[in-house]
């Protein structure tokens, strides 16, 4: 499948999963395959979250204006500015940040710091529980309403907090009966809800508590949020030779070599350890396809320390390789 157009297939993708599993990396490689098919890209990392500006080689935090991660910067202080075709850029985005300009936006600008730095949007988070999550997304179907970047990707909080984060609305749609918080809440829903302009990401490893939680938040998701869920990606997967099926001992005496009998049993025992890694992991991989039967982007794992753009690129060109042997007609659920 045409990796540009699978990208496009949604204006937001929402990247989630279990903490741990290298959201925040796949997030990046994610915008860094569109990126190079020509879409300009956003980013969008929320409090708490941190490490995408190091992996692009940028150092320092992202903040609330939008910065290059690719490409170049925003003129001047334009808040408004665009990412040109195959730039990214990213911006980190809090209850406090989206307040602030919400209030702004609707002639509360003198007062509005005042209202944030007194506490009252603590004191209104208790007593309207999902407000600070509705904030946020709620900026976040600003953006996307606004055309800001072909493309939008959420770096979404792990699973637990991910499934508060996007039921949010949903809650405050039905406890409110009207007013600003009701029609903030009814359109980040409509937004979630449609194909065209949002789709789930699920992320896992290849291992067996990553992969039920997976199959289980992703199936909460549809029946409780009404999201569309993307191809699942298995970040960390790994492929052995062949050569590995074949005893060290039978390998050295076709390749005409004599191994010492502590050599041989070291050798073997690694060979017998790595088989017994790949069968798990490619259990683990049929196991999500039959209760999760989506389309799966198959990550490698790197085996690096860290992430930086060199990694980036290598994970990147991986995720465009696996969108491209998806058939034409792949589509999400």
């Amino acid at each position: 499948m045409d990796v540009g157009a699978w990208c496009s297939q949604s204006r937001v993708w929402v990247v989630a999963g279990k903490g741990g599993v290298g959201k925040t990396t796949i997030t990046a490689a994610l915008a860094a395959t569109a990126a190079a098919v020509g879409l300009s890209v956003l980013v969008i990392e929320l409090e708490g979250k941190h490490g995408l500006g190091t992996t692009f080689g940028r150092p320092g935090p992202v903040g609330y204006e939008a910065v290059p991660l690719r490409g170049p910067p925003p003129n001047g202080a334009d808040r408004a500015a665009t990412p040109p075709a195959g730039a990214i850029w990213a911006r980190r985005l809090t209850p406090d940040d989206a307040l602030l300009e919400y209030l702004a936006d609707h002639g509360l600008q003198r007062v509005s710091r005042r209202l944030v730095s007194s506490g009252v949007l603590d004191v209104v988070a208790t007593a309207i529980p999902g407000i600070r999550d509705v904030l946020v997304l709620g900026k976040v179907k600003q953006l996307e309403r606004a055309a800001v970047a072909d493309m939008i990707v959420l770096d979404a909080p792990a699973t637990g907090h991910a499934m508060t984060f996007l039921t949010s609305a949903s809650g405050l749609l039905d406890a409110a009966r009207g007013g600003p918080v009701r029609q903030q809440a009814a359109d980040v829903v409509e937004l979630l809800q449609d194909s065209s302009r949002c789709r789930v990401l699920p992320v896992t490893l290849p291992e067996e508590m990553p992969v039920s939680e997976t199959v289980e938040s992703a199936s909460m998701l549809e029946d409780r949020v009404g999201v569309h869920l993307g191809a699942v990606v298995v970040n960390g997967y790994e492929e052995g030779p062949a050569a590995l099926e074949c005893p060290t001992g039978d390998a050295a005496r076709r390749a005409g070599t004599v191994l010492d009998p502590w050599a041989l049993e070291a050798i073997e025992a690694a060979r017998e350890f790595r088989l017994r890694r790949l069968r798990l992991v490619g259990e683990q991989v049929s196991r999500l396809g039959r209760e999760l039967p989506l389309p799966q982007l198959r990550v490698p794992r790197l085996g690096t320390p860290a992430i930086g753009p060199r990694e980036l690129d290598q994970l990147a060109a991986a995720m465009a390789h696996a969108i491209d042997a998806l058939p034409a007609t792949a589509d999400t659920r």
